[in-house]
């Protein structure tokens, strides 16, 4: 079984993986309409087996500094938050009620950047390299300002507290950890290597990011080339 259907679902159809080449071919990347870059298609077969992601993923905090490429950070995105199922809008990590009240950014050297799953595509939201900033405010983790890219997850609680009332908050915690997971797991079948991080300072962290009000970080997962 290859890894990226065992852990990111197997895609139902080819219409999928059809529409996201029309969008954009794989091992491309370029600017958008509206300030978007559109990411490679991501790979939805084959790979490392889900066993092995499983007993290779371990905690990575030393990187090289060695960039990633835009196809790692969107397959790394499409296992995060990518769509499964265009029909219904269903994604890689199962979510409450299939509300879906997770943001995904991605920081790195050029800025910070938003994930748009429905357009498999990364919009810029802040300019410049704010890893050292997000280190010092997550108690000057190494890590996070070594690591070529950093994912945030943020939650926005009010899209599931309509439907769930307080549970909701408990439903964002839990569906971070899948994507977080996803993410680590993708991670290793890269070849690349990973550490989920829960100890900062959240309104800080927001700060640093220029966050929407109403989004509240809940995980921070920084990715590179582990050191030998």
């Amino acid at each position: 079984m290859g890894m990226l259907t065992a852990i990111c679902l197997r895609v139902a159809t080819v219409g999928l993986a059809a529409l996201l080449v029309a969008v954009q071919p794989a091992g491309e990347t370029r600017p958008a309409t509206g300030g978007l870059t559109v990411l490679p298609a991501p790979q939805t077969a084959g790979g490392m087996s889900l066993t092995e992601a499983l007993v290779r993923r371990q905690s990575e905090r030393n990187f090289l500094r060695k960039p990633l490429d835009r196809e790692q950070i969107g397959q790394l995105c499409w296992a995060a938050q990518g769509l499964t199922d265009l029909a219904r809008g269903r994604r890689t990590a199962p979510s409450a009620g299939a509300l879906y009240p997770l943001e995904l950014y991605v920081v790195s050297a050029k800025g910070v950047e938003q994930y748009l799953p429905a357009q498999h595509a990364l919009r810029q939201h802040v300019s410049g390299d704010l890893r050292r900033a997000v280190s010092q405010a997550a108690l000057s983790q190494e890590a996070i300002a070594e690591a070529p890219v950093c994912f945030v997850i943020a939650a926005v609680v009010s899209r599931s507290a309509g439907k769930y009332g307080e549970r909701a908050e408990r439903y964002c915690f839990l569906e971070a950890g899948h994507v977080a997971q996803n993410i680590l797991l993708q991670a290793t079948a890269l070849g690349l290597g990973g550490v989920p991080v829960g100890a900062f300072e959240d309104e800080r962290v927001a700060a640093v990011l220029k966050l929407p009000a109403g989004q509240r970080v809940l995980y921070l997962v920084p990715v590179g080339w582990p050191e030998p």
